[in-house]
């Protein structure tokens, strides 16, 4: 896909978001725009830097470290990098050194690891705690109550170089519409309960959408939507 054609697709999906912001009653730019460019050439990085993108989503860490490496090193505007794919606790050393958020939080073995790492290097980082809320997703924490123990462990400074941001999920893959909004308006309900709770936090980011889902996932309130495909085209396995 040329540089050409990645403008056309930002400007395209940065007015379908204003046009479901309006729709839904909400705010223009309340919702952030992540793209999601695993898989994709540090080309098609640069070529979305170049249109005013600056948040991006990657799920490979090692890919995305050789890759934003990379791109810090020639290009005058500085990417902001979010890991969103399951996180394997040997990775997180890189995550930590490259990324400012970690979206995949899903178990407390994960907190810890990334705890003792930023602590190495002196680095705080975002995170988001991933949840289960369709059978399709095999990540994200699937019982309430081993949630609001690593949420309190938070709280009470347990871990402080981890700054809590707000909750993520995948919505199930479905044609059923009525399923989407179920997930997506779990995950909202979530975000006010844990607010309520952990008042000294603050969990406002909702990270839910994707290319398929996105327009739902902002009228039930999302603040971040991952999208790849209809910004980078289909990916490139090879």
């Amino acid at each position: 896909m040329t540089a050409e054609q990645i403008a056309e697709n930002f400007e395209s999906v940065r007015n379908q978001i204003k046009e479901a912001e309006k729709k839904s009653g909400r705010k223009e730019g309340c919702v952030k725009l992540c793209a999601v460019s695993k898989f994709h050439p540090a080309e098609d990085v640069l070529a979305a830097l170049k249109t005013g993108q600056t948040l991006f989503g990657e799920n490979r860490v090692q890919e995305s470290f050789a890759k934003f490496t990379q791109i810090n090193s020639v290009s005058k505007i500085k990417p902001d990098l979010h890991i969103i794919g399951s996180l394997q606790t040997n990775k997180v050393k890189k995550a930590v050194e490259i990324a400012s958020c970690i979206q995949s939080v899903d178990r407390e073995e994960l907190l810890a690891e990334i705890e003792k790492q930023c602590a190495k290097i002196e680095k705080k980082i975002e995170v988001l705690f991933e949840i289960h809320t369709g059978e399709d997703s095999k990540s994200g924490y699937k019982e309430k109550s081993v949630l609001l123990k690593s949420v309190e462990n938070c709280a009470n400074g347990i871990y402080p170089h981890i700054v809590p941001k707000g909750l993520m999920t995948m919505a199930p893959f479905t044609q059923d519409e009525k399923l989407i909004h179920a997930s997506f308006s779990k995950l909202r309900n979530l975000k006010d309960e844990l607010n309520k709770s952990f008042p000294s936090l603050e969990i406002n980011e909702l990270s839910m959408g994707m290319s398929g889902d996105y327009k739902i996932a902002i009228e039930e309130g999302s603040t971040l939507v991952r999208i790849g495909t209809a910004l980078f085209g289909e990916r490139d396995y090879s």
